[in-house]
């Protein structure tokens, strides 16, 4: 502040007219004792016709009002910042005892408990661990002490359990921009015609920001050292990459739902080593056997001579399997027996991950002082949004306005007195949510076009993915007439990776899209509570972002080649576009190239230019601009930008929801799909390790200071988390079972060759077709393309021979395999989720020494009141008899009874409160 002492908690921002900074109150607000004048020096609060006068008056009743409540501010208009206002907002000592205690906010007190260490074996172990990875810890300081304070909910009748010999560190500086957020949430504003305050007011343009201001800049002097400093040098660089995170400091800083969110992705992360590990393994045991496979080596012996059907109709000739020898090698390295294992362990590393996380939450909330944050969590959910009380309140006016129109019509005049009163007691912030609120008939019409909304998105995402399929159609055509020898011989790979890339691009756009329209739909929803709206929100955007992410994953994995039909039987689109089929070696090769491509595209891109470019961009025009009106200014009144416009300059924090939704697409990409790319798991890791350093550094050096959030565990998430982790189960048994050979393979095996090995498996899976069962007109213009004149060709299917008495039905072996395939979804899902819940059944949620500290807190919580009300109970006992003598000194003659009602009536209320301070320590804890 102006005075030199008191710090800075938060800062509000307005913009002015520079032709009307006369009109403008720059009044000094430094002291609470000077706001018992200034509501005499001002004028009266009056309706105006004019915007910014109206804005004025609004912000002049609001920083009043904020008085009030026992902040202290101070206007600054003359900064650097042309036509910007800040607000400096103070919390003196006697606001954060009062409001702390309101919020129940956790403090040390002065009793401090030494924590039990591991010992035996355990803690060798622990203690070489730990030296092995001091070159991996940030140097900061850890909480790893052997001693720990207890903690209680800040209460000022017990201000001599907590430490306040340093009163000006003893709230953190999140701790008081969290107080003075609160205040500012519920101040009111009549003029503002809600009952809430800064989050409407800047929803009205009467604020432009608000937010707690950084430590100071976080690079510089190196002998100033401040918090922003040293996570910018030991968190967000990336020539740290190697180290761990200091979350402690991060928590210290952002608060608790920041840090959980960096914790998470943390363990997330280190997990992902042991995948990659495996995955690398699983991937070159394909490389090592790919000379070996059986099926392949079939597919590239030339001497086989055997000739494949057309791939169109008319321009598309006869063709050589033999010419497929790449593709068939290639799929060999994603397409054999490790990758069934490697399904089954992603599965179980999947519930691994989850039990590990929950454990580490638990040590964190230990860690951080969580136990008891289910009671402020139950108060914050039930604070409605500016939004939903302003709903009400326009449903009450137009209630009110119907009922004197009706008044009216009945000759029935109402007071215009009571009528005013009426609207302006509305006007005036009453709460209106206790005995009004939304019904469904008000919801109803955000319902429909919320359901509507969502399935014309589904709808779009299919579209483009059928608008691919028939781009892929029509480029694999044209090339089968192209004179390019190179083309024809790799058609299949230049439609698959052109289509994708395709694919890719329209992701990425369609991505930012819903993003949007699922924060608009949540929008005009109008959710009660500001949980509620980011639970909303997360699911809209989450189903939106699924769909586009997977659908086209989905349709190469499930549905290509499924409906294509037969030689002479083809199924058609628009009458004379044939669907495609997949390779003679399967669709997992082209699986595995479309979900490399979605894959590594979207961390690139996004990583790259949506997160580090489009950040960039906006901070340069933001400087820009304020570079081209600083030149507005004279010399004069030029000043050296200070930390609150500094601040203001840095692009506005909008949530984690984006930030958890691209590790959540990703955490499927890993997981879903596993089967058909081993090696995902690894470029995950890879793009991570780049992901924290850049979120950490568009923290600490991007973004406004957040304000601080406490949580208790990563909220909706988890779940979401879960639930994909048992869709991928299924889904990797479907893949293996119906888009991998490996079914067929051991269905050939074990029932249809002759000394149980892949030798002739090729040849049983192509069926025989006669040229002359073309239909009109689909046959190939070319006939003689190979040098000589083709009678029977082959195609992928399990179907009877031409020369059959059921020519072209499924054959029995089609149904083998089919029944086996299903044998086999069946088995694998049971088995994996069986070993997934015995994971689950076997870890506990809670490390066993966490569970004894926090019981051993909770005991020596209320051992410690239990004391104090011992002793009070001794003072009480004292006095009482001191009384008693000194009533006896002076009155020889009087009833006993008398004497001792008021001793025993103290002893009482000692008893019950003594009680009910057991209790609370209890519940606390």
């Amino acid at each position: 502040m102006q005075d030199g002492q008191r710090r800075v908690d938060y800062v509000l921002v307005y913009q002015y007219k520079k032709a009307n900074r006369k009109g403008i109150s720059t009044r000094h607000r430094g002291s609470i004792g000077s706001r018992q004048q200034e509501p005499e020096a001002d004028p009266p609060l009056q309706p105006s016709d004019f915007p910014e006068d109206d804005k004025r008056m609004r912000r002049d009743e609001f920083e009043l009002n904020l008085l009030e409540s026992g902040l202290e501010l101070e206007s600054d208009e003359e900064t650097k910042a042309y036509g910007l206002g800040f607000v400096k907002i103070h919390a003196p000592w006697h606001v954060l005892c009062r409001e702390a205690e309101f919020l129940k906010i956790k403090m040390p007190t002065k009793r401090v408990y030494e924590v039990k260490q591991k010992t035996g074996i355990l803690s060798k172990i622990s203690k070489i661990g730990h030296k092995m990875a001091s070159p991996l810890r940030p140097k900061v300081e850890e909480d790893d002490s052997e001693f720990k304070n207890l903690s209680y909910p800040f209460s000022r009748e017990k201000k001599h359990l907590f430490d306040l010999s340093d009163k000006d560190n003893f709230f953190t500086t999140t701790t008081r921009s969290t107080i003075v957020y609160e205040i500012l949430k519920r101040a009111t504003c009549t003029r503002a015609k809600y009952s809430m305050g800064i989050t409407s007011l800047i929803a009205s343009g009467v604020y432009t920001a608000a937010y707690p201001l950084h430590d100071g800049h976080y690079s510089g002097d190196p002998t100033e050292q401040n918090d922003r400093k040293l996570l910018y040098k030991e968190w967000a660089r990336y020539a740290i990459f190697y180290k761990f995170q200091p979350l402690d400091l991060i928590r210290k800083y952002f608060g608790e739902k920041i840090a959980l969110y960096f914790a998470w992705l943390g363990v997330y992360t280190l997990l992902l080593i042991p995948a990659s590990i495996v995955g690398i393994i699983v991937f070159l045991y394909g490389c090592a056997t790919v000379d070996q496979n059986i099926p392949s080596m079939e597919m590239c012996d030339e001497r086989a001579n055997i000739t494949m059907c057309p791939l169109c109709d008319k321009t598309c000739s006869y063709w050589k399997l033999s010419t497929t020898c790449a593709t068939a090698r290639a799929s060999h390295l994603f397409d054999n027996p490790a990758t069934v294992f490697y399904s089954i362990f992603m599965a179980l590393w999947a519930a691994m991950f989850l039990e590990h996380w929950k454990r580490c939450q638990m040590r964190l909330i230990y860690k951080w002082d969580l136990a008891g944050f289910e009671e402020e969590e139950e108060r914050l959910k039930d604070h409605p949004r500016p939004e939903y009380e302003a709903k009400v309140l326009n449903k009450v006016l137009k209630k009110e306005l119907q009922t004197k129109e009706e008044k009216s019509a009945e000759g029935v005049e109402e007071q215009p007195n009571k009528w005013k009163n009426r609207v302006w007691s509305a006007m005036a912030g009453v709460k209106l949510t206790e005995k009004e609120k939304l019904t469904w008939r008000d919801r109803t019409p955000a319902y429909m076009t919320n359901i509507v909304a969502v399935l014309f998105m589904i709808g779009l995402t299919f579209a483009i993915v059928f608008g691919v399929i028939i781009y892929r159609i029509s480029i694999a055509a044209a090339i089968a007439v192209s004179p390019d020898p190179y083309a024809k011989a790799n058609v299949r790979v230049i439609v698959t990776s052109t289509a994708v890339i395709i694919n890719l691009v329209v992701i990425l756009i369609l991505d930012e899209v819903y993003g949007s329209i699922a924060r608009w739909l949540t929008i005009i929803e109008t959710p009660k509570t500001d949980k509620s709206f980011e639970e909303k929100l997360i699911f809209k955007a989450f189903l939106l972002k699924f769909v586009n992410a997977y659908s086209s994953i989905f349709y190469v994995a499930f549905f290509k080649g499924r409906f294509a039909g037969r030689p002479g039987k083809y199924t058609y689109i628009f009458r004379h576009m044939r669907m495609e089929e997949c390779a003679p070696g399967g669709c997992l090769m082209e699986l595995c190239i479309q979900l490399s491509i979605i894959m590594l595209g979207k961390q690139l891109i996004q990583n790259n230019i949506f997160e580090i470019g489009v950040p960039k961009l906006k901070k340069l025009i933001r400087y820009i601009k304020a570079k081209r009106e600083a030149k507005l200014e004279t010399d004069n009144n030029f000043k050296a930008p200070r930390q609150y416009e500094t601040d203001y300059n840095l692009e506005p924090f909008a949530g984690l929801t984006p930030e958890y939704m691209e590790m959540i697409i990703q955490f499927g990409f890993v997981t879903l799909f596993v089967a058909s790319f081993p090696l995902a798991p690894l470029f995950a890791l890879l793009n991570n390790v780049i992901e924290i350093r850049l979120d950490a550094k568009k923290f600490t050096s991007e973004l406004r200071r957040p304000d601080a959030t406490k949580a208790k565990d990563i909220g909706i998430w988890y779940d979401i988390i879960r639930g994909i982790g048992k869709l991928a189960v299924i889904i990797n048994a479907f893949v293996i079972s119906f888009t991998s050979g490996f079914i067929p393979r051991l269905v050939f095996m074990y029932l249809y060759s002759p000394n149980n090995t892949l030798h002739g498996f090729t040849n049983n899976t192509l069926s025989y077709f006669n040229v002359s069962h073309f239909e009109q007109g689909s046959e190939p213009l070319e006939p003689m393309a190979l040098g000589y004149k083709i009678e029977i060709c082959r195609y992928k299917d399990y179907r009877e021979p031409p020369w059959s008495s059921d020519a072209y039905d499924l054959s029995k072996e089609f149904w083998s395999v089919l029944a086996a395939r299903l044998a086999f979804v069946i088995i694998f899902q049971n088995l994996v989720m069986f070993m997934s819940d015995f994971v689950d059944w076997m870890i506990p949620d809670i490390p066993k020494e966490i569970s004894e500290r926090m019981s051993k807190e909770k005991s020596l919580l209320v051992d410690l009141f239990l004391k104090e009300e011992q002793t009070k109970m001794h003072i009480v006992d004292v006095l009482s008899s001191q009384e008693k003598e000194r009533t006896e000194e002076n009155i020889d003659d009087g009833p006993k009874e008398n004497e001792e009602k008021p001793v025993a009536n103290c002893t009482d209320g000692v008893d019950s409160s003594r009680s009910q301070l057991i209790n609370a320590g209890s519940e606390v804890i």
